[in-house]
């Protein structure tokens, strides 16, 4: 066995953006959507979102919806007795530690001061390592019109960093271009539509902003905690808007390679410890052409410590014949 320490120029590190959707099926655009009528009143706080029917086979949990107030208005008490003590209330709680850090803080949705959101949670098996912004397009639509939302990732000069990681604006269009019939593609009041937050695959839905009027940029369907108070009843509006409309989002991951450079150079690596190559009683070599023309066939590159332990190994496609004449750069790559 020989032995080669490697050089600081014989390593490179690269790093590679793959992408891929993020629906059951690699399909790009989600447009059938389906809920489970075993979901009850344990579960009425939230509702998933399947891609085909959850009576049948294959049927697959794709987002789930949830809406969180700060008063804990637009759901259930869980005591009568307890005023504010509401579903609602703690799933705004919950996402605003998870995303703001602070119980102390407001969700500002492009200047809006919002109470109220709907929160839409991706599956966490369908993406890799996050959303992939600008990929967004949602298409909410009623009986009154349409609304397409994206993330504004592709005209925002800087990135604004939360608890949760990334945050972008929801605004009006489709596939990271934005609709410029307001500023910004917001609404004229109610700030923007919500947030993407792409590192940890949620959604939040301004309420306020989807439930304006249409001339004012909204759906004119009404899923604010006045609409009811019942979270089934809330969620059940929200899922409305998006059944009837579609969904595409695709995911990313950044894969980084190390790349290792094996140097083979003309004297090195022609003679080899295999024992039958040296006789086993003399320590002769056996054929005595390959005294001074040896040939050996490099088949395995082992990568040690200094301590010389064994820490990767990488086998050729096929056995790279080596002698004096002959020189080889043998690649390695690893993935992490």
């Amino acid at each position: 066995m020989s032995f080669k320490r490697l050089d600081p120029e014989d390593f490179v590190i690269s790093a590679d953006a793959i992408t891929s959707t993020i629906w059951t099926g690699d399909v790009p655009t989600l447009s059938t959507f389906f809920t489970s009528s075993t979901q009850g009143s344990s579960t009425s706080y939230y509702l998933d979102v399947y891609n085909i029917s959850s009576a049948l086979s294959g049927s697959d949990v794709q987002f789930s919806i949830a809406y969180g107030n700060k008063f804990g208005s637009g759901s259930l008490l869980y005591n009568s007795s307890v005023t504010a003590s509401s579903y609602s209330r703690t799933i705004y709680g919950q996402y605003r530690t998870l995303v703001l850090g602070d119980e102390n803080s407001d969700f500002i949705f492009g200047g809006y001061t919002a109470s109220e959101f709907h929160a839409i949670s991706f599956d966490r098996s369908h993406y890799k390592e996050s959303l992939l912004p600008g990929s967004l397009t949602l298409l909410l639509s009623s009986s009154a019109g349409k609304l397409y939302l994206t993330d504004d990732s592709k005209v925002s000069s800087t990135v604004t960093f939360l608890d949760s990681g990334r945050v972008y604006q929801l605004v009006s269009g489709s596939a990271g271009t934005v609709n410029t019939r307001y500023t910004n593609g917001y609404t004229p009041n109610s700030g923007s539509y919500g947030f993407l937050l792409p590192d940890i695959g949620v959604i939040l839905l301004n309420t306020r902003a989807v439930s304006c009027p249409i001339a004012d940029g909204g759906i004119a369907t009404n899923i604010t905690a006045s609409a009811g108070n019942a979270d089934q009843l809330l969620n059940g509006k929200a899922y409305e808007l998006i059944r009837s409309g579609s969904f595409t989002v695709n995911s990313q991951e950044t894969i980084t390679s190390n790349y290792v450079f094996i140097r083979v150079r003309n004297s090195e690596f022609n003679y080899t410890e295999n024992p039958s190559f040296i006789s086993g009683s003399t320590g002769d070599i056996i054929y005595t052409d390959f005294i001074n023309n040896p040939v050996t066939y490099i088949t395995t590159v082992g990568m040690y410590n200094d301590s010389n332990e064994l820490l990767a190994v990488a086998k050729l496609s096929k056995p790279l014949q080596k002698d004096f004449t002959k020189e080889a750069l043998v690649r390695v790559k690893l993935d992490f």
